[in-house]
Protein backbone atom coordinates (compact mmCIF):
# COMPACT_ATOMS: atom_id res chain seq x y z
CA UNK A 1 0.00 0.00 0.00
CA UNK A 2 1.36 3.52 -0.89
CA UNK A 3 0.27 6.63 -0.37
CA UNK A 4 -0.13 9.42 -2.59
CA UNK A 5 -0.91 13.39 -1.61
CA UNK A 6 -2.68 15.13 -4.67
CA UNK A 7 -4.16 18.44 -5.15
CA UNK A 8 -7.48 18.88 -5.61
CA UNK A 9 -7.37 20.89 -8.67
CA UNK A 10 -7.09 18.03 -10.94
CA UNK A 11 -7.89 14.88 -9.21
CA UNK A 12 -9.04 13.43 -12.59
CA UNK A 13 -5.77 14.16 -14.19
CA UNK A 14 -3.73 12.79 -11.40
CA UNK A 15 -5.38 9.62 -11.36
CA UNK A 16 -5.14 9.07 -14.87
CA UNK A 17 -1.08 9.60 -14.85
CA UNK A 18 -0.80 7.13 -11.46
CA UNK A 19 -1.95 4.60 -13.13
CA UNK A 20 -0.01 5.43 -16.43
CA UNK A 21 3.14 4.89 -14.26
CA UNK A 22 1.53 1.95 -12.63
CA UNK A 23 0.66 0.14 -15.78
CA UNK A 24 4.29 1.07 -16.71
CA UNK A 25 6.21 -0.06 -13.51
CA UNK A 26 3.65 -3.03 -11.96
CA UNK A 27 2.30 -5.06 -14.73
CA UNK A 28 1.20 -7.91 -12.00
CA UNK A 29 -1.34 -6.62 -10.29
CA UNK A 30 -3.69 -4.04 -10.71
CA UNK A 31 -4.08 -0.42 -10.17
CA UNK A 32 -6.58 0.23 -7.53
CA UNK A 33 -6.08 3.54 -5.18
CA UNK A 34 -9.13 4.34 -2.33
CA UNK A 35 -9.06 8.24 -0.83
CA UNK A 36 -8.08 8.89 2.77
CA UNK A 37 -11.31 10.94 3.37
CA UNK A 38 -13.01 7.67 2.26
CA UNK A 39 -11.56 5.02 4.72
CA UNK A 40 -11.58 7.73 7.59
CA UNK A 41 -15.44 7.80 6.91
CA UNK A 42 -16.11 4.08 7.01
CA UNK A 43 -14.40 3.69 10.36
CA UNK A 44 -17.04 5.79 11.79
CA UNK A 45 -19.24 5.17 9.97
CA UNK A 46 -20.31 2.34 12.78
CA UNK A 47 -19.87 4.74 15.46
CA UNK A 48 -22.38 7.42 13.76
CA UNK A 49 -24.95 4.38 13.57
CA UNK A 50 -24.18 3.55 17.13
CA UNK A 51 -24.85 7.00 18.43
CA UNK A 52 -28.26 7.21 16.65
CA UNK A 53 -29.34 4.12 18.08
CA UNK A 54 -28.61 5.61 21.54
CA UNK A 55 -30.34 8.94 21.26
CA UNK A 56 -33.43 7.13 20.40
CA UNK A 57 -33.39 4.56 23.25
CA UNK A 58 -32.38 7.62 25.18
CA UNK A 59 -35.49 9.54 24.43
CA UNK A 60 -37.56 6.95 24.60
CA UNK A 61 -36.28 5.74 28.12
CA UNK A 62 -36.21 9.33 29.28
CA UNK A 63 -40.21 9.56 28.01
CA UNK A 64 -40.82 6.03 29.76
CA UNK A 65 -39.05 7.37 32.73
CA UNK A 66 -41.13 10.87 32.91
CA UNK A 67 -44.63 9.01 32.44
CA UNK A 68 -43.40 6.46 35.53
CA UNK A 69 -42.46 9.50 37.24
CA UNK A 70 -45.81 11.36 36.75
CA UNK A 71 -48.07 8.16 37.70
CA UNK A 72 -45.90 8.23 41.16
CA UNK A 73 -46.46 11.80 41.68
CA UNK A 74 -50.12 11.28 40.90
CA UNK A 75 -50.13 8.31 43.40
CA UNK A 76 -48.03 10.31 46.29
CA UNK A 77 -50.22 13.44 45.69
CA UNK A 78 -52.98 11.02 46.13
CA UNK A 79 -51.66 9.82 49.33
CA UNK A 80 -50.75 12.74 50.81
CA UNK A 81 -54.41 14.56 50.05
CA UNK A 82 -55.34 14.76 53.54
CA UNK A 83 -51.96 15.85 55.04
CA UNK A 84 -51.66 18.00 52.22
CA UNK A 85 -54.80 20.28 53.08
CA UNK A 86 -53.53 19.55 56.91
CA UNK A 87 -50.67 21.70 56.23
CA UNK A 88 -53.01 24.28 53.76
CA UNK A 89 -55.20 24.68 56.65
CA UNK A 90 -51.83 25.57 58.95
CA UNK A 91 -50.77 27.91 55.98
CA UNK A 92 -48.46 26.18 53.97
CA UNK A 93 -47.89 28.20 50.77
CA UNK A 94 -48.10 26.15 47.02
CA UNK A 95 -44.41 26.31 46.77
CA UNK A 96 -43.94 24.62 50.37
CA UNK A 97 -46.32 21.46 48.81
CA UNK A 98 -44.45 21.57 46.31
CA UNK A 99 -41.13 21.82 47.62
CA UNK A 100 -42.77 18.55 49.95
CA UNK A 101 -42.96 16.14 47.44
CA UNK A 102 -39.98 17.05 45.39
CA UNK A 103 -37.82 16.36 48.21
CA UNK A 104 -39.05 12.77 48.35
CA UNK A 105 -37.93 12.40 44.71
CA UNK A 106 -34.95 14.44 44.55
CA UNK A 107 -33.11 12.12 47.37
CA UNK A 108 -33.98 9.12 45.15
CA UNK A 109 -32.69 10.94 42.19
CA UNK A 110 -29.53 11.83 43.92
CA UNK A 111 -28.86 8.71 44.98
CA UNK A 112 -29.62 6.73 41.33
CA UNK A 113 -27.23 9.42 39.93
CA UNK A 114 -24.31 8.47 42.85
CA UNK A 115 -24.95 4.96 42.07
CA UNK A 116 -25.33 5.26 38.71
CA UNK A 117 -22.12 7.44 38.14
CA UNK A 118 -19.17 4.99 38.84
CA UNK A 119 -20.99 2.87 36.30
CA UNK A 120 -21.06 5.10 33.86
CA UNK A 121 -17.65 6.06 34.12
CA UNK A 122 -16.14 2.59 33.99
CA UNK A 123 -18.46 2.19 30.65
CA UNK A 124 -17.65 5.36 29.09
CA UNK A 125 -13.90 4.79 29.90
CA UNK A 126 -13.58 1.01 28.19
CA UNK A 127 -15.41 2.69 25.12
CA UNK A 128 -13.56 5.26 24.93
CA UNK A 129 -10.45 3.21 24.78
CA UNK A 130 -11.47 2.32 21.68
CA UNK A 131 -10.16 5.49 19.52
CA UNK A 132 -7.13 6.76 18.79
CA UNK A 133 -7.99 10.38 20.16
CA UNK A 134 -9.70 10.41 23.19
CA UNK A 135 -11.17 12.71 25.49
CA UNK A 136 -10.78 12.74 29.40
CA UNK A 137 -14.23 12.44 31.35
CA UNK A 138 -14.64 15.30 33.57
CA UNK A 139 -17.07 15.33 36.41
CA UNK A 140 -18.84 18.38 34.73
CA UNK A 141 -20.59 15.88 32.00
CA UNK A 142 -22.14 14.18 35.29
CA UNK A 143 -22.92 17.18 37.17
CA UNK A 144 -24.78 18.58 34.34
CA UNK A 145 -26.77 14.83 33.91
CA UNK A 146 -27.52 15.36 37.23
CA UNK A 147 -29.15 18.53 37.31
CA UNK A 148 -30.86 17.42 33.78
CA UNK A 149 -32.49 14.78 35.53
CA UNK A 150 -33.47 17.04 38.13
CA UNK A 151 -34.98 19.54 36.05
CA UNK A 152 -36.62 16.72 34.58
CA UNK A 153 -38.31 14.90 37.14
CA UNK A 154 -39.28 18.82 38.72
CA UNK A 155 -40.96 19.53 35.53
CA UNK A 156 -42.90 15.95 35.83
CA UNK A 157 -43.79 16.40 39.08
CA UNK A 158 -44.71 20.19 39.71
CA UNK A 159 -47.98 19.50 37.61
CA UNK A 160 -49.27 17.15 40.50
CA UNK A 161 -47.73 19.08 43.08
CA UNK A 162 -49.40 22.17 42.29
CA UNK A 163 -52.58 20.95 41.56
CA UNK A 164 -53.00 18.97 44.90
CA UNK A 165 -51.75 22.04 46.22
CA UNK A 166 -54.17 24.13 45.16
CA UNK A 167 -57.48 21.81 45.86
CA UNK A 168 -59.70 23.47 48.49
CA UNK A 169 -58.71 22.64 52.21
CA UNK A 170 -61.68 21.41 53.71
CA UNK A 171 -61.86 19.07 50.92
CA UNK A 172 -58.68 17.43 50.72
CA UNK A 173 -59.50 17.00 54.86
CA UNK A 174 -62.51 15.18 54.33
CA UNK A 175 -61.55 12.62 51.40
CA UNK A 176 -60.88 9.99 53.64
Amino acid sequence: MSCVRIGSDNVAGALMFMEERWKQNITTRPFQYEFLEDMIDNLYRSEGRLSRVVIYFTALSIFIACLGLFGLASFTAEQKTKEIGIRKVMGASVTGVVILLFKQFGKLILIANLIGWPLAYVFLRRWLANFHYRISIGIEVFVLSAATVLAIAFASIAFQSIRAALTDPAAAIRYE
